[in-house]
């Protein structure tokens, strides 16, 4: 019998080496004593049950030795595949990473030199950017529209930008941080438009199973047969085992694949006999009833959080469709960033992602974080309404 969990219950993470929440005072100036961490991409949730028991058994077993005989592994990836998203992977296909910005590194070891150009959609994930210049390649900011409050892509624009020193393009899928889940004509335009450009396009899917009831996602693959491409995935985001630090880049196309191959062995990349623990037991049908249910609470907090924040005059918060990160423009309110970011953040005691992190056409915006129980949520934006009142 499969039990499903308690997302209200409040869990205490100060002083458990939390990022989210043991960081936020030296960078957001907001004690977390008396703060709510909405930053870093992790929840405040317990992951399913049979992830706690595949720990407890390693840690019974008490010899924590290299791990071997991956095929339980690939196993259980094939069948979330083919079972969550219609999406038939061969074993032979798969690459294990310490999570996916590390999967991002090692693609511009095997796909691009220094001094090469990598296209982002922007505003979009930041580690993305800070690993592209710390490689020695250049970030080609490719900034999305936003019409009708969501993002679109714009090719004309984008294509008058090529130079053509860009060599890989990367797709985040669904978007982070606007929610975005792209349709398949968005998918098949942007490998078009990386076919046109010589682009290698590699789509990150992290959130892949963080979607929205009335909204389906399509993995790159699917949606591209043909298309050469590389696939980036994880258990960490879906299943908030973030400190695993384990990924998957799948690559079908046996040239790309034998590329990336080479980088993952000059790198000497093994995996964390923990991670893969991990991720085999998340990947299972008591795993894919904690995602329904899962998504199920994130969309009522995503409701309550956008009916507040929305009724607060100069915000707009845009529509979720996928991941559990709220993206609020402050635009409408007519202040500087550093206004609306002290409000929040010294007024509201809240800890939230700055937008110009995320590149061109974030300025003006701040994430939230919304995987935490629902009474945080609400309080939060209780907290946002105050902070703003003079505005109502």
């Amino acid at each position: 019998m499969t039990t499903l969990p308690d997302f209200d219950e409040v869990i205490d993470r100060i002083g458990t080496h939390s990022v989210k929440w043991d960081c936020m005072e030296e960078i957001y100036g907001v004690p977390p004593g008396e703060g709510i961490a909405m930053w870093v991409a992790d929840m405040d949730f317990r992951p399913p049950q049979a992830v706690t028991e595949a720990v407890e058994k390693l840690i019974h077993q008490g010899v924590f030795g290299y791990w071997g005989d991956d095929r339980p592994y690939h196993a259980a990836i094939q069948w979330w595949m083919a079972h969550r998203h219609g999406w038939q992977v061969a074993p032979e296909w798969i690459f294990t990473t310490h999570g996916l910005v590390n999967g991002t590194a090692l693609c511009l070891d095997a796909f691009t030199q220094p001094g090469d150009g990598v296209v982002l959609m922007t505003p979009v994930y930041h580690s993305f950017a800070r690993v592209i210049r710390a490689a020695g390649r250049k970030v080609v900011d490719c900034q999305l529209k936003l019409e009708n409050g969501r993002y679109e892509m714009d090719f004309d624009a984008w294509d008058a930008q090529m130079d053509g020193t860009a060599k890989m393009l990367i797709l985040c899928s669904p978007h982070n941080p606007g929610g975005r889940v792209w349709s398949r004509a968005d998918i098949e335009a942007t490998a078009a438009f990386a076919k046109r450009h010589g682009l290698v396009l590699v789509s990150d899917e992290i959130h892949h199973d963080l979607v929205m009831p009335g909204h389906t996602h399509i993995p790159a693959a699917v949606a591209l047969p043909d298309q050469p491409l590389v696939m980036m995935s994880a258990t960490t985001k879906t299943f908030n085992i973030a400190g695993a630090h384990s990924g998957n880049v799948i690559i079908a196309d046996p040239e790309l694949r034998k590329r990336f191959a080479g980088a993952m062995a000059a790198q000497a990349i093994s995996p964390n006999s923990f991670g893969l623990a991990m991720a085999t037991a998340a990947y299972s049908p008591e795993g894919a009833a904690w995602v329904d249910a899962l998504n199920h609470y994130l969309d009522g907090n995503r409701r309550l959080f956008d009916d507040k924040v929305n009724a607060i005059p100069g915000l707009k918060s845009m529509p979720l469709e996928a991941t559990y990160l709220a993206w609020v423009d402050f635009a409408g309110t007519g202040m500087a960033a550093e206004e609306f970011i002290a409000r929040v953040e010294k007024g509201a005691k809240i800890a939230a992602n700055h937008g110009a992190t995320f590149g061109p056409g974030g300025e003006s915006f701040l994430r939230f974080n919304l995987a935490t129980p629902r009474a945080r949520v609400i309080e939060a934006a209780e907290r946002l309404a105050s902070a703003f009142a003079d505005l109502q």
